[in-house]
Formats: structure tokens, sequence, C-alpha cells
């Protein structure tokens, strides 16, 4: 091979169904380390990566998971915009081996739109302890004669020899695909495609657009505008996917040799845990145990990293001290900087263990059937069985939570899973909980962050409620999901997962905490006359005073409650760094503690019943800014983006300031 230089880079589609482990599969071959889990829509958009072999660039691209390139969902029109690109020269499509006759359907649809297609074979090794066997050189004769590689995503086997194939057909002149749709739908095809032919005769895919459009296909109907109804009175999509799935049996019956062996099924397990009577309380207690760990190992890795903290904070304000700098420098340096970002860094233990177990549950296949369970529940609220895959990575982050709203083909839908979204708890307010239950409800606290969770849910299931019945037209998507065999967790999986987690964490906390902390600590100590002595004469004070009569009802009644809250609308983690910089004192950073006791001298009163109305009010008011400008972009409207802010202040309010109340009377 010559020199890469002279080579074009060849440009590849990575295209399957969802948990067919193509997202796994880009990662292998481009050491990216995108976001992998066990239900569809994690990949709400096509991510890019790149990978080198004999010296030519590749260029891959990850599509959303899809069954079929029928553009009924955004993934779908996604994908099957990015296939039909002209840059794209190649597509891979990933099938799971082990659901062969489930995944061709959609390798059936990439073969008749004429690219060259490179068929990977994942998941090889749960076919061999199936005891199932494949042909290898009978499947391919069946597709066209097109490669067939068998790889393993996650164990990094046959990746080079699918390198290989990329580079070594993608310049091949690729036969059209074609099946038999029998003599009734043959002649409509061969007449629409003299139509086609007349009307566009430069199109290369006049036969596929024929049967998109008696398929009825919307986008090619607008795209191609014919007039078909002489040849055609009806749709024939039923009739079609009935003709691809027959020629998928024939496959099938040819290609799948023989049977020593079946691996016990996961049906008995299921029998429990996809259970209507016990398959919330399993999920509930998984999930109480997850926090049980969460506060019992993470609190005390926890401490050691305080200890450190207050450690460097002493030594820090000692040689600051000690090289005589200014003392608003100091103060900024100690109070502001390491006091609200190293308050940040203190929760990363706690931050660990929840992701290492959500990454288990993940990647065990376990988290599919957790939203099977639910689709019932939600769908006696009137929520869209789809919408509730979205909320479940709404636990993780509200962003891509949003983005995955996609999945839903409603515009009505869509919004409405935007509005509860927000309400689920995600990453970055775990370390409220831990503060304020961790502060308040000692040995208790695991329960009271746990609520918090369970909170979150009832009021999302409570306002699509609401929205159901407000809603004339209430017919809701079902839920088609597919229930992936239980498998062991895999290691990088995981390790990939949880990295990218923590260092999202730590990344924020190095960026937007440490420039908020800045700023807070900057009101704090900045009044109209400069520099104040007391932070109660500062900007700061005077902004949160203003709001404290607002506040006072949800007994959260403090000026510089008012000002944590605003400063979490950047990133809900800050409204922990605020309250470090706001309660600290001395210039020393020592923990909770000097943070209850600061509160309890400003108001004697506050106790247990506050920090629940603290931390639900942070459960239900607005998200991050990044999560803001998310549900902007995908509901493209501005209107609709501040209209969804206010509800949710005022629901926030009212949950918080009901807590409270009603709390007040037996407390």
């Amino acid at each position: 091979m010559s020199n890469s230089s002279t080579k074009k880079t060849v440009h590849v589609a990575l295209v399957g169904n969802p948990n067919c482990g193509k997202t796994t599969l880009f990662n292998a071959l481009t050491g990216s380390h995108l976001k992998v889990a066990n239900w569809p829509g994690v990949t709400v958009e096509k991510k890019t990566g790149a990978a080198i072999y004999e010296d030519i660039h590749i260029s891959l691209v990850d599509t959303p998971g899809i069954y079929s390139l029928t553009s009924y969902t955004i993934e779908e029109q996604i994908t099957r915009t990015c296939i039909m690109d002209e840059d794209i020269e190649a597509v891979i499509n990933i099938v799971d081996a082990s659901s062969l006759e489930r995944n061709l359907y959609l390798t059936m649809q990439l073969l008749e739109l004429g690219k060259p297609v490179i068929l990977a074979l994942n998941m090889m090794d749960i076919v061999e302890e199936r005891g199932l066997e494949i042909d290898l050189h009978r499947l391919p004769e069946m597709l066209g004669d097109i490669p067939v590689i068998p790889v393993s995503a996650i164990k990094r086997k046959g990746l080079d020899i699918l390198l290989h194939a990329i580079v070594h057909h993608y310049e091949e002149e690729s036969q059209e695909f074609v099946i038999d749709y029998g003599p009734l739908i043959e002649n409509k095809i061969a007449k629409l495609s003299v139509i086609m032919k007349a009307r566009y005769p430069a199109h290369a895919l006049v036969r596929w657009h024929a049967v998109k459009l008696l398929e009825d296909d919307e986008a090619v109907r607008t795209d191609h505008p014919v007039q078909i109804t002489d040849i055609a009175d009806k749709s024939y999509e039923k009739e079609i996917i009935q003709a691809r799935y027959a020629y998928i049996e024939t496959i099938i019956a040819e290609v799948i040799l023989y049977q020593n062996k079946v691996k016990e099924s996961t049906d008995r397990a299921d029998r429990f845990l996809t259970s209507p009577l016990w398959g919330v309380p399993i999920f509930l207690g998984i999930m109480g145990l997850i926090f049980f760990f969460t506060f019992t190992i993470g609190d005390h890795l926890k401490g050691y990293l305080e200890l450190w903290l207050e450690h460097l904070s002493g030594a820090v304000y000692a040689l600051l001290t000690a090289i005589h700098t200014a003392e608003w420098m100091t103060s900024l340096i100690v109070d502001g900087i390491i006091a609200g970002v190293g308050a940040i860094l203190t929760f990363t233990p706690n931050l660990a263990i929840l992701f290492l177990a959500l990454a288990i549950l993940e990647d065990s296949g376990y988290m599919a059937r957790v939203a099977y369970v639910m689709d019932s529940i939600m769908g006696k609220a009137g929520l869209s069985g789809k919408a509730f895959l979205p909320m479940i990575l709404g636990f993780g982050c509200t962003v891509p939570a949003v983005m995955a709203a996609r999945s839903l083909e409603a515009e009505k839908d869509r919004r409405r899973t935007m509005i509860l979204i927000p309400f689920m708890s995600c990453s970055a307010k775990l370390p409220i909980y831990v503060l304020f239950s961790g502060m308040f409800f000692d040995r208790f606290a695991g329960l009271a962050a746990f609520s918090m969770y369970l909170l979150g849910v009832a009021c999302a299931v409570l306002i699509a409620k609401v929205l159901h019945i407000l809603d004339k037209n209430q017919e809701n998507e079902s839920l088609l999901i597919e229930l992936p065999e239980y498998k062991r967790p895999n290691f990088r999986t995981i390790r990939i997962f949880v990295g990218n987690k923590l260092t999202h964490y730590l990344t924020k906390a190095g960026t937007v905490i440490f420039a908020v902390s800045i700023i807070v600590w900057a009101i704090l100590n900045v009044g109209p006359s400069g520099m104040v002595g007391s932070p109660a004469d500062s900007f700061g004070a005077m902004i949160g005073r203003g709001l404290v009569p607002l506040l006072k009802p949800a007994g959260l009644g403090m000026w510089q409650i008012a000002i944590a809250l605003i400063s979490g609308i950047s990133a809900k983690e800050v409204v922990v760094s605020s309250f470090m910089v706001l309660f600290g004192a001395n210039g020393q950073l020592n923990g909770t503690e000097n943070v209850v006791a600061q509160l309890r001298l400003i108001d004697p009163g506050f106790g247990a019943l506050n920090a629940y109305a603290m931390m639900v009010f942070c459960l239900l008011y607005v998200p991050c800014a990044a999560a803001v400008g998310t549900i902007r972009k995908e509901s493209g409207s501005t209107r609709f983006t501040v209209g969804l802010l206010v509800f949710q202040v005022v629901f926030a309010w009212l949950a918080a300031v009901l807590v409270y109340q009603v709390g007040s009377l037996f407390i």
C-alpha cells in the first residue's frame, strides 16, 4: 500500500438494531468512549470516529439503533439520511448473531439500497454457548455475496478482518439485491419504475423508491411526488414486510445448521423481574440497596477526602498568610475556590458507587426490564410507554435524556416527555441529597436520599396524568422494547461508563463550578461601596433578601439559601459548593459540621424538615443551564422552554411549601 496521504478517506456508516453491540464495536474500532446501554435511544444522533488500516483512513459514523429504514421516528430519519448521503461509501451492518432472524430484516432493507454492505456477525460467543452453528459460506451467498465477518465487539475479536473487508469491498460494484415480492407487487414495482425513470432519469435507486412508494413512505412521497393512484390504491407495506420475513425464514432454515445444546433461557428470572406483582418491589429493593452502599461506603471514603481538603485548605491559608498575600486574595482562594470546588470533589466516591451500580444494571440487561415493568404503570397515568426510556436516562443526565425523546414519533409526546424528564434525579442532584441528608438524617440518610428519586417519579406520573386528562386526543404510543438476554457485565464497558461520568463530573468541578464559586465569593464580598467586611452588606445579601419572603413559607427563609438556589441553575452541584462558600467560617474547610453550625447560628430552628424541603425544591426546580439549552434546541420553541421553566419553579415552590407546612403540623 502507498502512503496514506495518497489514499482517499473511506466513509463508512455503522448500522444495526438496538442492543446489537453497535456502539461497543464503534468504541473498539475507534477507541471512542460513547455510552453503551441495553435499551433503544442511547445513540440519539450520529457520532463519528476514525480508524486506520493498511495506511487507509476509515471514517466511521455510529448511527442510532433502529429496526428498519421506515422513517417514522427521528432515529430512523437520521440513520436513513446518513446512509443515503453520497459521502457514505459502505455500510457495516452489525447484527446480533444470536437473534439472526430479527436482525436480518434491517439487513434486507440495507441491501436493497445498493450500497456495499459488510455484515458483522456480533455476539458469536453466545451462538456457540447455545450450541448453534451458522453456515458462514451459505449466508453470504443468500445475501448477494456480501462479506460476512464474525466478530466479538466486547472481546475485540475479528476487528482486523472486518477492517480488511472494508478497505477491499467499498470500491466493488454492488449488485442490486432483489427480493421477489410476488406477481402482484412486482407488476406494480415495474410500472412505478418506468414512471420513476422517466421523471428522474439520473436516479440510481429506482426500484428502492418504487418499493417505498408502495409502502406509502411519507419521506419518499414528499421528495419524489409521483402520481401512483392508478397503480396502487392502498399501502402495500404489510405485504412487503411479509415477503421480507418469508425470505428471512428461508435464510434461517439454510444457514442455522444444528443445535446440540440449548442454553437455559432467562424466562425463569423474568417471571419475577418482569412480574406485575414483584417487578416494581424488586426494582425498588435493588435501588434501595444501591443507595445503602452509596452512603455507607461512599461516606466513609468521603470522610478521608474531607480531611485531606481540610489540611490542604489550612496549608494554603498558612502559606498565603506567610507570604503576606492580600486579605481579599486569600479569602478568594481559600473561602471561594478551595471551599467551593473542594466541596464538590468530596462527593466523588458517592457518585462513583452510584455510577458503578447503574453501569452493572445497564450492561446486564436489567434496565430494559425496568422500562417494561413500568410501562403499564405509566400507561395508567396517560404516559406513553416509549417516554419512560428517556426518563430512565434522566437518572444519569438530563441532557442526553431530553435528546432521547426523539424516539417518540408524535411531537406532542416529545414535548410532554421533555416536561417530565427534569423531575428525574440526575447524578448532579446526588451531592445535594448527600449533603443535606447526611447533615440532618444520620442513619436514615440513604432512605431520605432514595425518597427523592421516588418523589421525582411520582411527580412525573402526577403531571403526566393531569396532561392526559387535559388532552383531547388521549392515544399513546405503545412500548415495543426488546428484552435482551442477561449477560455478565463487561469490565471494559463498565470502566468506560464510570470513567466518562466521573470525568464529566470532575471537568465541571474544574470549569463551571470553579467559575461560579468565584462569582459567589465576589457577590458575597462586594457591595455598593466596594469590598465589604461582612457578607450581610454585600450584593449577594441584597439579592437574597429580596427572595426571602418567597422562600420563607417553604422553611428556607435565609438569603444565603436563595443565593445557593440561584447559583444552582448553572449546574446542580453548585448548590453544594455555594453552601460551603456561603456558610464557611474563618477561612477553613470544616466539612458538613461547619455548615450545620452556621445554619443553626443564623436560624436555630433549621432542622431536618427544612433540609427535606430544600431537597424537594432542588429536585423539582429548573434543570441546569445545559439542559435548558438542550430543551430549547430539541423543542425548537423559546416560548415552550420559558413556560416550562416558570412551571417548574412554581411547582417546586408549591411542593416545598406543602412539605414544610404539612410537616410542621406533626413536628
